[in-house]
């Protein structure tokens, strides 16, 4: 998934703020701050954020659920939202990406990654897995390069990079939208 990433990270100028929805531990956002970039981390779960802010202590970390950051009232130059949504139900992620659309300003830009559904696949499934020494259930949304193009362009984005990438057992789907200039606050 790094062209879409270097990609992304080329658009924006030094020094732009990111959020990083879904940032988990914070590998990713110490990679963005790495480059130059002022990154807020939001995740859902606090155990997440709490180690998130062990391993880059000098980002900033807050517990938010995506469906809520609608109430936030930072603006960010881009968010950065990589394998997020794929762990949404299908019928959310129109307001989902609505609400993260209105987290950017005019001219901002909203990176995403997703699995590529198969062929003969389901759009959704839970998958039993044990890659921590016990095993628990995900839920997974798969999209085709259609589908995730259209949620983009619904929520009022334009599309500037699209790209299909292998990595490992499945294809990841990159796309960064951005923000119309004349967007209202949504």
């Amino acid at each position: 998934m790094v062209d879409g990433v270097d990609t992304f990270m080329e658009m924006l100028q030094k020094g732009a703020r990111i959020l990083d929805v879904g940032c988990g531990t914070g590998i990713k956002t110490a990679v963005l701050m790495g480059k130059g970039f002022s990154v807020t981390g939001v995740d859902f779960s606090e155990k997440m954020i709490e180690i998130a802010r062990r391993n880059v202590p000098e980002a900033k970390f807050e517990v938010w659920d995506l469906m809520d950051l609608g109430k936030m009232e930072q603006k960010f130059d881009a968010v950065f939202a990589q394998a997020v949504l794929l762990h949404i139900p299908k019928r959310d992620i129109p307001a989902a990406l609505r609400i993260l659309a209105g987290r950017l300003v005019p001219g901002g830009y909203l990176y995403v990654a997703v699995k590529e559904r198969r062929t003969n696949e389901g759009e959704e499934e839970v998958v039993k897995e044990n890659d921590y020494g016990y095993e628990y259930e995900r839920f997974f949304s798969y999209f085709t390069l259609e589908d995730a193009k259209n949620f983009i362009k619904d929520a009022g984005l334009a599309i500037r990079y699209e790209s299909v990438t292998s990595s490992g057992r499945r294809n990841w789907i990159q796309i960064i939208g951005q923000c119309g200039h004349s967007q209202e606050n949504r």
